[in-house]
């Protein structure tokens, strides 16, 4: 009966893919051709990390912005928050790629410029040009505003579980909205909105790759570069899913084990 309940608890997809990663990391060490294809994609595994994670805090950061305007008292304010949530979650993340990096950047270096023109005390700045704006930015601001839609739903979602009784009997003590939201709202939304934050972080780990299709030196970019020019293509993508399994499960795993915690707390 013990066996039985070991083997009914057991996480077999987990075993399973521990298994494959382990297969990929024997390879990885006991194979020279391995060695190589993993140093040359390791500065891609840097790459993709920082624009990842530079990516989802500012996605984060609009998106609260977002989620909060469609809070706000004006109708004006509520309507672009929810035009910015339908136009940019309808839109393709490769698309919006494309879009910010051949339409946005140069229209906004156009702007920039034009504002030069403006008669002011501005004799420190420089005119830009598109060149000046790389497509590394590029791509971290595309993918930034392509998830900050998806993340202010999940803010909106956190905000409006937390209990109106709370916040009414903030607003009786003369509380300000900014030590509302502060000490009441945000702290307890956050138990809620957390985990699916998390989720849309290991998501975008994922989508990171679309920017290689600038020719951004990510994983992807680097592992295409070497496969062509070696033809060792079964090899290299083997390393380049290797990479992105393990950035995606290990962050996988620290969700699951952060949602345990919570719903432990919970029970407590």
């Amino acid at each position: 009966m013990p066996f039985k309940k070991t083997v009914e608890r057991t996480p077999w997809w987990l075993v399973s893919i521990i298994i494959i990663a382990l297969i990929l990391l024997w390879n990885m060490v006991a194979e020279q051709s391995y060695q190589k294809i993993a140093g040359a994609l390791s500065e891609g595994l840097l790459t993709t990390i920082g624009v990842t994670f530079v990516a989802f805090l500012m996605a984060s950061i609009l998106g609260l912005f977002i989620a909060l305007s469609g809070f706000s008292r004006y109708r004006i304010i509520r309507e672009f928050a929810r035009f910015y949530v339908e136009i940019f979650r309808g839109v393709p993340v490769l698309v919006l790629l494309f879009y910010i990096a051949f339409v946005g950047a140069p229209e906004a270096v156009k702007l920039y410029n034009w504002a030069l023109q403006v008669p002011i005390d501005n004799g420190w700045l420089e005119e830009a040009k598109t060149r000046d704006f790389t497509l590394l930015w590029r791509a971290i601001f595309a993918l930034a505003i392509s998830y900050s839609a998806f993340i202010s739903e999940v803010f909106r979602a956190g905000i409006q579980e937390v209990d109106k009784g709370q916040i009414e009997a903030a607003k009786a003590l003369g509380l300000s909205s900014w030590y509302r939201f502060r000490l009441i709202i945000l702290p307890q939304a956050m138990r809620k909105i957390l985990p699916p934050l998390g989720n849309d972080l290991v998501a975008m780990i994922k989508d990171s790759a679309l920017v290689s299709v600038l020719g951004v030196q990510d994983i992807t970019q680097l592992g295409k570069v070497y496969s062509s020019s070696t033809f060792q293509f079964f090899e290299t993508y083997n390393v380049v899913a290797f990479m992105y399994l393990i950035l995606t499960l290990s962050l996988s795993l620290l969700i699951r084990s952060f949602e345990n915690h919570l719903r432990r707390n919970d029970h407590h």
